[in-house]
């Protein structure tokens, strides 16, 4: 992922312009001297002990591209150092952790957001600018599939949760975003299935009622060998006066009811406009963007971790509720 970010960085004209990487920190130091190199970042402070390299370089800017489990003391560190701080998902290894962490960006008078780059895509700023001028009326339901059978290695594999709070997070971070809703409540069955290469939680089928009685359902597998979903899930909105669905790819179809008689009364097809800023969709490079640009301007970046703590609050609702086989009230957490 750390390439994935500098190459997001160096490819960006405002980026390369505005941030100097001066170190890099890795529990495996020839790791970051790798990397380093292949990105010609030649005479930067590289180490294993983070708290030095902060001392050292004095930052600015702390990015954080680290396991979940590591993201407390790391965030942590930045912050009391100084720095503004930009993670990796998900936000934090539980809500616990995440709740300290919003409370010391607060306290720190340091800004912390996290990289869900999936809401900056085309396709997601696609059916927000829907739902928001109404196209399909009211949204009264958001339907997602995601199958897909990768085989990374490394510590995925060996994750509990594993699609929950690794991949599910962007999907239920997409549908916040494109709902505008508030999540209440996480109903979720997560299991293992035979065949599965992953430790624990490869599949889950969560429900999520959200404000205004609408309803956000999720089916996903991690271990589904065979034709695949798009990694931006299979989406269906459904509204008051018609559907909209998305492939996660290009295929966008929004309908309203027809006029034919009988018992269906057949569809219209209407025209999905594009994506209202063409600025907010190129995934890393958008949202390191959005993240320094709030940072000069003194305003929010979209991912500020006080708001994506909502969407971390659908992820741990999900996995309480597959523990406990119960609903989980959500609506308090993360506010």
């Amino acid at each position: 992922m750390a390439r994935g970010w500098l190459n997001a960085l160096q490819s960006t004209p405002e980026l390369k312009e505005s941030v100097t990487i001066v170190g890099m920190v890795d529990l495996d130091r020839a790791t970051a001297e790798a990397l380093a190199e292949e990105f010609g970042l030649r005479g930067i402070a590289i180490g294993t002990d983070l708290g030095i390299v902060l001392e050292a370089t004095k930052a600015d800017l702390l990015f954080d591209v680290v396991v979940p489990q590591a993201r407390r003391a790391v965030v942590s560190a930045g912050l009391l150092a100084g720095c503004h701080v930009l993670s990796e998902k998900p936000l934090a290894a539980s809500m616990q952790e995440a709740e300290e962490l919003t409370a010391l960006a607060a306290k720190t008078g340091r800004m912390h957001a996290v990289v869900q780059n999936r809401r900056f895509i085309s396709g997601v700023r696609r059916l927000r600018r829907a739902v928001d001028e109404g196209l399909i009326g009211e949204l009264t339901g958001i339907h997602c599939d995601f199958f897909l059978g990768p085989h990374f290695g490394g510590f995925r594999e060996a994750m509990d949760n594993v699609l929950l709070l690794d991949m599910a997070i962007h999907t239920f971070d997409a549908a916040r975003f494109v709902s505008g809703k508030t999540p209440l409540s996480a109903y979720c069955i997560e299991t293992n299935p035979s065949g599965s290469w992953y430790a624990h939680g490869a599949s889950a089928n969560a429900t999520f009622r959200l404000s205004g009685d609408a309803v956000f359902t999720y089916r996903g597998s991690w271990c589904a060998e065979g034709r695949r979903t798009s990694w931006e899930s299979a989406w269906r909105l459904v509204g008051s006066k018609g559907m909209l669905t998305w492939d996660g790819e290009d295929a966008f179809e929004a309908s309203v009811a027809g006029n034919e008689p009988g018992l269906l009364h057949g569809f219209a097809t209407l025209k999905v406009a594009p994506a209202p800023d063409d600025d907010h969709t190129h995934g890393h490079r958008s949202v390191i963007t959005d993240f320094i640009r709030a940072i000069r301007t003194g305003t929010q970046p979209e991912t500020v971790s006080a708001d994506n703590i909502k969407s971390l609050a659908m992820v741990f609702g999900a996995i309480e509720s597959a523990r406990t086989g119960m609903p989980v009230n959500i609506e308090q957490q993360g506010h």
